[in-house]
């Protein structure tokens, strides 16, 4: 379409049709003042034979013929307002287009205080006048076209009218969402091709709402990953050529009489323009009645033409509105693998199938994630690319976990554990099979046979001291991932159902890959389920069937730390991947432990080893004396020397209450 052209002649049709409205007016103030009669049988008092009136109705009607039509037809067909209200419209917006309007209004009112339009004045001066056009269910009202205001208490038929805003741009050829709404929206676009596992469901809601009559269904998107939520509704409005907005469910006011509003407005929005709404709910709090208002708002944007998507990590109950459910899920691991090889062109062929299967067995990201990060990484230097690319792909997967967990910066490498050698070849065997993932579940296809147990998770057993958190520290090392410790009290929760909530949270925004999770004292969270005896003991088992269902289900890399592992239900044992016991060090292996413990640029002297080895102390304990020994040197000559450390280490079996001999402690 000539879009200079159809302004060109909607200004004409605006001219056309303000000059016949201003012979309606004029000949209105010139007729003789009718005999009051009740407002519902108003005729217009305009001649039915008049030339110039005549005139300008032709002129009218010939500037009407153009195509497409004028905006204010086409408002019309889109709102379906009956030609009364149509004109109703024009007399509205004339007032803001004409100048003159305002002296013909009260002239043809007999009112020099009513220099404005009026349903009064609409009765006596337009075609086809009906009472219905001023009720709030006609579009008139309902479409909130005009705005009546009764400040002064007038009657609603002599209150003055003026045109919405909205309308007004759109009856002149401007047509842009309205600025009411437009700062709680934002526009998302289709991000290259979907995998197929994904575009199924694009074009499955495109399909349903292609054969839907009268009101579209709402389309309920849920699953763990909000950017592939976003990709499926940009390519289903794609298809359906609408533009897509973003709204967030935080966003909206909390009072539900504005929120209806907005509602309605989007409504309008939808009718005037080919757009559809993507509604966030992913921050909303989600408590019963926030859903209930939620639902609400959801029923009113779909009503209409208006297509309307919702996330939501569970469905919301459909209240006053009909919607189809669709699961979601992240690419397959095949499909990010090779989105990841389309996307490593710098790479040489072998080198980029490597580092596509490494990545796409790590992180779960969507194919718009990957073709960004890929883009947004530069290839050179080219040597240490890959390096970048995983980088960056742990800090994209970070998680937003708030104080529901701790992440512990990982600073221990294998040269600081000192393991029995059954230890340490479990925790290389867990690290090997974290990096051949792809390997096993994608290019052997074990993920097509199985569709849970495809994380890694572990038990680290042992007493308190030696060694599971450094050995988590390890692993994240070695992995390259972060880590994060989950914060027990502010994840369990004394008000039913909380509890769960909070670890879903956690769960659902670790599944990226780009962190490993790590409950400490998981005895805690990972407890035996007891016989019900009353409701708490049936809600404390309810948490414990979750965290199976959950564990069973997560994707990523999870450790368990314990010190009475025979605390922990038996179902979970059965779950987890690997048991890694940690035993209480040997007098060799204590040894180690004092000769790593200090260090290189400490000062020591005459320090004997094999004494020190004697002492019955773990990791934690041998580090504590160490750290105290320090600090006495810090204090005395700033050299650690024998007796200082049997200082520390008397102190370290006091504080613990551990049975000791003081001729173990005489230098």
């Amino acid at each position: 379409m000539d879009w200079k052209r159809w302004q060109e002649q909607n200004n004409h049709y605006l001219a056309a049709s303000l000059a016949w409205l201003r012979k309606r007016l004029e000949a209105a103030g010139e007729a003789p003042a009718a005999t009051p009669r009740a407002a519902w049988r108003w005729k217009p008092r305009v001649p039915v034979v008049d030339d110039a009136l005549a005139s300008a109705a032709a002129a009218r009607e010939a500037a009407a013929e153009m195509d497409p039509p004028p905006a204010l037809h086409l408002l019309a067909e889109q709102l379906r307002l009956s030609p009364f209200e149509r004109a109703e419209v024009l007399l509205c917006v004339a007032m803001e287009l004409d100048s003159r309007t305002g002296a013909l209004c009260a002239r043809a009112q007999g009112d020099t205080n009513q220099p404005w339009p009026t349903f009064s004045l609409a009765f006596a001066v337009l075609e086809e006048p009906t009472w219905e056009a001023l009720s709030p269910t006609r579009p008139l009202r309902y479409w909130q076209a005009i705005e009546i205001d009764q400040s002064a208490h007038q009657p609603i038929t002599g209150a003055p009218l003026r045109a919405d805003e909205r309308i007004l741009h759109y009856v002149k050829g401007l047509n842009a969402i309205d600025q009411r709404i437009a700062g709680l929206l934002s526009p998302l676009e289709a991000d290259g091709a979907l995998p197929s596992s994904q575009q199924s469901a694009a074009d499955d809601i495109a399909e349903r709402w292609e054969r839907a009559e009268g009101s579209a269904p709402v389309a309920m998107l849920v699953g763990p990953d909000e950017g592939s939520l976003r990709q499926v509704a940009a390519a289903a409005a794609e298809r359906m050529e609408r533009r897509l907005y973003r709204m967030s469910a935080a966003a909206l006011p909390p009072d539900q009489a504005e929120r209806d509003r907005i509602a309605r407005l989007w409504q309008r929005e939808a009718a005037l323009l080919p757009v559809a709404l993507y509604l966030d709910t992913h921050e909303e709090e989600g408590a019963p009645e926030g859903r209930a208002g939620l639902a609400r708002f959801i029923g009113g944007t779909a009503r209409s033409s208006s297509f309307t998507f919702v996330a939501a990590r569970e469905p919301i109950p459909a209240n006053g509105f009909s919607s189809h459910t669709f699961e979601v899920a992240r690419p397959t691991l095949a499909e990010q693998e090779e989105a990841w090889r389309e996307a490593l062109t710098p790479l040489p062929p072998d080198q980029r199938d490597t580092t596509a299967a490494r990545l796409a067995g790590q992180f779960g990201l969507n194919t718009g994630e990957i073709r960004t990060l890929a883009a947004a990484t530069p290839a050179e230097p080219r040597d240490t690319y890959p390096a970048r690319l995983w980088a960056e792909c742990r800090d994209r997967s970070r998680p937003r976990l708030g104080t529901l967990a701790e992440r512990i910066t990982p600073r221990a490498t294998w040269e600081d554990l000192v393991l029995t050698p059954e230890t340490e070849g479990l925790l290389r065997e867990m690290v090997a099979q974290v990096s051949a993932r792809a390997t096993v579940y994608t290019h052997w296809h074990f993920a097509e046979r199985m569709n849970r147990g495809l994380g890694i998770s572990a038990l680290f057993a042992g007493e308190s001291g030696t060694g599971k958190t450094m050995a988590a520290e390890v692993i994240a090392n070695a992995l390259d991932l972060a880590l994060y410790r989950i914060d027990l009290s502010q994840v369990v929760s004394k008000y039913i159902g909380e509890t769960e909530k909070n670890l879903q949270r956690v769960f659902d925004l670790l599944e990226g890959g780009g962190a490993i999770l790590f409950f400490d004292e998981a005895d805690a969270l990972f407890g035996k389920r007891s016989e019900v005896r009353d409701s708490h003991d049936r809600y404390a088992n309810i948490e414990v069937n979750y965290l199976l269902q959950r564990m069973e289900t997560y994707t990523g890399v999870a450790i368990l730390a314990t010190n009475m592992k025979g605390s922990l239900d038996q179902a979970f044992v059965r779950r987890l991947r690997f048991i890694v016991p940690f035993a209480f060090p040997s007098p060799a292996e204590r040894k180690v432990l004092w000769q790593k413990v200090f260090p290189q640029d400490l000062p020591t002297e005459a320090l004997d080893w094999e004494r020190l080895a004697r002492f019955n102390l773990n990791g934690a304990g041998i580090h504590n004396v160490a750290l105290n020994a320090a600090f006495l040197a810090a204090a005395d000559g700033g050299v650690v020397t024998m007796p200082l450390v049997l200082r520390a280490a008397r102190s370290e079996f006091r504080k613990t209450e551990r049975p000791l001999s003081e001729a173990e402690f005489n230098a």
